[in-house]
């Protein structure tokens, strides 16, 4: 639409906290001394930075299995912009956003975070936010507390309060303290998305299909949060089977078809 090359341009750059949050439940006091001991570790690992990541790859490859699902891939993920990858089911669309993200390695090619491979550098996770298909909420704890363990996992803001406004962006204040058990599906992926709420710095976002399960209501809330996101400066990178809001938000398209390998 925008482009016919997938030359996208990005940027990221947060800046991690982990206050002291008080335990709530003996239930979730196994979860919080969890989280608490990981995120020391990554303070002491990967210490925080303001720069923002520039994303860049070229002639990427991507292979399932014996499968190779698209070649000659190149990505330049810049400021404001919001990429939206598109193309038949098994395409890739996924995969291309775990390889964005450094989870997984590439058939050919690389992708870079200022230079170094994804997989390599020592805070590219810190400056990026990614949150796949699944939700990866804990059942048995409240919206409140699932949403904090995430925060706290990811070194981000997690006080009650933090969190409450958060569920409040999404439309779930009033739901704040109900098991995530008894979500619905829609509840539960906005309880997901609200990690985007408590973001205030430009970064990368890596979202696959997070428009699923949500109503109208929740389609327009996580519009305007990512228009917000984009006007300080953050970039997106997401897959959706839903049409997004062209004028709103003024995607470029990345069509994963054109690259297919046609003789798979």
């Amino acid at each position: 639409m925008r482009q016919p090359a997938a030359t996208i341009r990005g940027l990221g750059g947060l800046r991690p906290e982990s206050p002291t949050l008080q335990l709530q439940s003996d239930a979730c006091q196994p979860l919080r001394l969890f989280a608490t001991l990981f995120v020391n570790h990554r303070a002491l690992t990967s210490p925080p930075t303001s720069a923002a990541p520039q994303l860049t790859a070229a002639q990427l490859a991507c292979r399932r299995g014996t499968r190779l699902l698209f070649k000659d891939l190149s990505l330049d993920v810049g400021a404001g912009q919001i990429v939206w990858v598109r193309g038949h089911n098994g395409r890739g669309k996924t995969s291309l956003l775990r390889l964005a993200a450094g989870l997984s390695t590439p058939e050919h090619g690389e992708v870079q975070s200022d230079g170094v491979s994804v997989r390599r550098s020592p805070d590219y996770r810190d400056r990026l936010v990614y949150i796949g298909h699944a939700n990866a909420l804990k059942e048995d704890l409240t919206a409140t507390e699932a949403l904090e363990f995430l925060l706290r996992v990811h070194r981000r803001p997690c006080a009650v309060k933090t969190v409450h406004a958060a569920l409040e962006r999404v439309g779930l204040h009033s739901r704040r303290n109900a098991p995530v058990r008894t979500l619905s599906q829609g509840q539960r992926r906005r309880v997901a998305l609200a990690r985007l709420a408590v973001e205030s710095t430009p970064s990368l976002w890596i979202l696959d299909e997070p428009f699923d399960a949500l109503d109208v209501d929740g389609v327009h809330r996580l519009n305007l949060i990512m228009k917000e996101h984009t006007a300080r400066g953050g970039s997106i990178v997401l897959t959706s089977h839903l049409l997004l809001d062209s004028e709103l938000l003024a995607p470029i398209e990345i069509d994963l078809d054109r690259y297919a390998d046609l003789r798979g």
